[in-house]
């Protein structure tokens, strides 16, 4: 069985909504784009590790439109290398509706989500999902991801849709790498979802270790 890897941009309050542009969400959301300024710690925190290995691409509908409109026109460019791994690999789209998949190796997932996420998983050794907060929110609560990447940016937005909604279901999980930080003050956190639920305490009872 493969792993489904997430990637989120977020702010230092877990805000996940539209961080590139208006298109990505709704017009009432005031602050679409807000990642846009600080878009140089993308490379200072070393994100392209994060794309190694990777096989599939599992993307939201408003996600996959936006980079269907954008990564086949970059592979002359100075992301190219990165361009050329996502207009190659299989892409999956996760929409009620019905999408237009121009974009190269695209598949239309069926009603049950769950269901083709695990068959998805187990075709592929490494399905990236990036951004698609619907998706991942579904994803999280259904315990169908392996390995969750966060790059946080230092500023607070006190609105908009968090990574962790009200119906996250409790879950632990280990750091696998030491945290990164950006020139801008973004930081970087690679976890890997471990068993269990966390755990509970008494701060007021005697340490057992003593």
């Amino acid at each position: 069985m493969g792993l489904v890897h997430l990637e989120l941009f977020t702010t230092l309050d877990l805000v996940a909504q539209a961080p590139g542009g208006p298109d990505e969400d709704s017009p009432e959301f005031p602050f679409s784009g807000w990642q846009v300024p600080m878009l140089g710690e993308i490379d200072g925190a070393g994100i392209d590790t994060g794309h190694e290995g990777m096989d599939a691409l599992l993307l939201g509908r408003k996600t996959y439109d936006v980079f269907a409109g954008f990564w086949p026109h970059q592979e002359d460019g100075p992301i190219g290398e990165t361009a050329v791994r996502f207009n190659k690999v299989p892409k999956y789209v996760a929409s009620r509706g019905t999408p237009d998949l121009a974009w190269s190796s695209s598949t239309h997932l069926g009603p049950d989500l769950v269901a083709a996420v695990r068959e998805i998983r187990d075709r592929h050794e490494h399905v990236k999902v990036i951004g698609s907060l619907d998706l991942a929110q579904t994803l999280l609560r259904e315990k169908l991801v392996d390995r969750l990447d966060l790059l946080v940016h230092p500023i607070v937005l006190g609105v908009g849709r968090k990574v962790f909604d009200d119906g996250a279901v409790p879950t632990n999980l280990a750091l696998l790498a030491p945290p990164v930080a950006g020139p801008m003050g973004a930081v970087y956190l690679r976890y890997g979802l471990v068993d269990g639920t966390p755990g509970t305490g008494d701060m007021s009872a005697p340490d057992p270790g003593v």
